[in-house]
């Protein structure tokens, strides 16, 4: 796309940060030691695809993201301009049965349950160190080793590093493994049974453990990690709770690697094609919800976007019944398709159908297959640009705090959760079942222009169910309200959701959750159409995840120019290189 040099003076939404550009390469990322260690890596002979950040914000976040977590990567090569995928989900153990899991919970007939985001139940093959190796196999530039991509993550977890932001996740790790004080700062002077905490902002921590098991990955590839002491420490780990994962089932990763996947497109507004990770990745709903817009749209069921008001109440209303059907068929359908199949659900005519469920004057209740769960944005998202026009946008996630909590000994990281998001229904396409993989959160996406395939955008929003919303909402304020990067990330965001409030029928509320900054008459007006809203500050802001913005325009010479954006509701940043 052209680059936006006659802007007006005034925008929509006034940033608070200001975006950043650069002709030669850009990082965007959570962290700003990620960053710079990225920055590295680009500078001495490395492409977009190094996992590097995602080990890096191992070190940095540990609670959000880990090689203990799983990834998904979408990859553009800028020689083809082709958008390729990298599934590295990982899959439940061999030996766990929907039988067995609903005997262990002790879940009656007549109930759905769930399996609880700390239970060892909720341990599934870790997929994140396959799919780093990978990544770097299949589209690295050739020129430098894993051991050199790994080594400032290395030197990170060895020397240390200071502390900027951590939430207090101190006692769920505690309660979850005996080995907590891997990853927690022993109070000055104590004994190997003294006091731990969390670390201050601005304490150096270390974590050695991490260190060696990068090492051992850098060195032996995915043998170092899922065969060998690594793995011996996992399944201990797992075995000392009754859980079931097992040496079978890392050794089979190991042999089976990442999934290759061809990502699906959405063209949206006709003015970008949309790209998404296909199933067992929510990236669906994303898709689904912006055609829903379109059609609703055609239909004049709403007025044309760039006609409305950012953020008023008519199109809030329209984005939150969007976000709904979009949610009551992604979560009904999405699951592993090597275990059932996912319907066209974005087909002209389905869409016409579900788009006809839309009352613009109120709030429905009656969209089939029900809503996503409320669960913590615990995961980590960075895009990449290199000097040559390829670009990386990479989610890694332990899913929820710290995962499971659950530390292999010695190896400085902890056991992801996902296997929470399995549905434990007889008969549902995401029901859980042996060598399969989760409904899974964790979505990175991409823009391309339609008329010749180059890149436009990469773009990602972590955080659970809010990151096909956050998706949503980034592509609107850019393409319908005209926002840069930064101002489409400052912009006060809604996600749909339940948090825990029951009705006198037992039923779960639906609740909207809006941003601060959002107008108090907005919020009024969509009660009065029958939202539940709920308006969030501080640090429950969280809900709203952070997210991460590289776009690219055709400046003047025909020279590429990269404007990027990081999210204000972390201590990322945007790195030019």
């Amino acid at each position: 796309m052209a680059f936006p040099f006659h802007q007006t003076p005034f925008t929509p939404f006034l940033g608070r940060r200001s975006a950043i550009y650069s002709t030669s390469g850009m990082i965007a990322c959570s962290q700003p030691l990620a960053a710079r260690a990225g920055q590295t890596i680009l500078e001495n002979g490395g492409n977009a695809a190094s996992p590097l950040q995602a080990a890096a914000l191992n070190v940095t976040e540990p609670g959000s993201t880990g090689i203990g977590g799983d990834m998904f990567c979408l990859f553009y090569d800028g020689k083809t301009r082709k958008v390729h995928g990298i599934n590295g989900s990982g899959r439940a153990p061999m030996n766990l049965t929907l039988e067995k899991a609903r005997r262990r919970l002790r879940i009656p007939d007549h109930q759905p349950g769930n399996i609880p985001l700390n239970s060892v139940l909720a341990v599934t093959t870790p997929g994140a160190a396959s799919g780093w190796v990978d990544t770097v196999e299949r589209f690295g530039s050739g020129n430098l080793s894993l051991e050199r991509i790994l080594k400032p993550a290395i030197s990170l977890a060895e020397d240390g590093f200071p502390v900027s932001e951590w939430q207090e996740n101190e006692k769920s790790l505690v309660a979850a493994s005996p080995d907590y004080r891997e990853l927690l700062k022993v109070e000055s002077g104590s004994s190997l049974d003294g006091a731990v905490r969390a670390p201050l902002a601005g304490e150096v921590m270390t974590n050695p453990g991490l260190a060696q098991t990068f090492r051992k990955l850098s060195i032996e590839g995915k043998d170092g990690f899922y065969r060998g002491d690594i793995a011996d420490a996992i399944v201990e780990a797992v075995k000392n709770r009754d859980g079931f994962l097992s040496h079978a089932d890392l050794s089979h990763h190991a042999e089976m690697g990442s999934t290759a996947t061809s990502p699906l497109r959405v063209r949206f507004k006709n003015t970008v094609d949309v790209w998404e990770h296909p199933p067992n990745g929510q990236g669906l709903v994303a898709l689904m919800a912006l055609r829903l817009f379109e059609e609703l749209e055609r239909t004049k069921k709403v007025p044309p976007l760039n006609t409305l008001r950012h953020n008023s109440v008519d199109y809030l209303h329209a984005l939150i019944e969007v976000f709904r059907i979009s949610f009551a068929d992604g979560s009904w359908w999405i699951g592993d398709p090597a275990h059932s199949d996912v319907p066209n659900i974005l087909s002209d005519s389905y869409i016409a159908e579900r788009a006809r469920l839309f009352d613009p004057n109120a709030a429905s209740n009656n969209f089939s297959h029900g809503s996503p769960a409320f669960n913590s944005c615990d995961t980590v998202y960075f895009a990449v640009v290199d000097k040559d026009g390829n670009a990386a946008s990479i989610v890694n996630s332990n899913y929820h705090g710290f995962g499971t909590g659950i530390i292999p000994r010695g190896c400085g990281f902890t056991l992801q959760s996902r296997g929470a998001n399995f549905s434990l229904m007889p008969g549902h396409p995401n029901a859980l079942a042996p060598g399969k993989r989760p409904y899974h959160t964790i979505i990175p996406a991409m823009a391309t222009n339609p008329e010749d395939g180059s890149l436009n955008t990469v773009f990602g929003v972590m955080g659970g169910f809010m990151q096909p919303q956050g998706h949503v909402q980034l592509l609107m304020n850019m393409i319908s309200f005209g926002m840069n990067s930064q101002q489409a990330l400052d912009a006060p965001r809604i996600c749909i959701g339940s948090m825990g409030h029951i009705h006198a029928k037992g039923e779960r509320e639906r609740i909207v959750y809006v941003e601060e900054g959002i107008d108090s008459s907005v919020v009024e007006e969509l009660r009065q159409r029958g939202h539940a809203v709920e308006v969030l500050n501080g640090w429950d802001r969280e809900i709203f995840g952070r997210g991460q913005i590289i776009r690219a325009f055709q400046g003047k010479a025909s020279r590429t120019v990269l404007e990027a954006g990081s999210d204000l509701r972390a201590d990322g940043m945007a790195v030019p290189v």
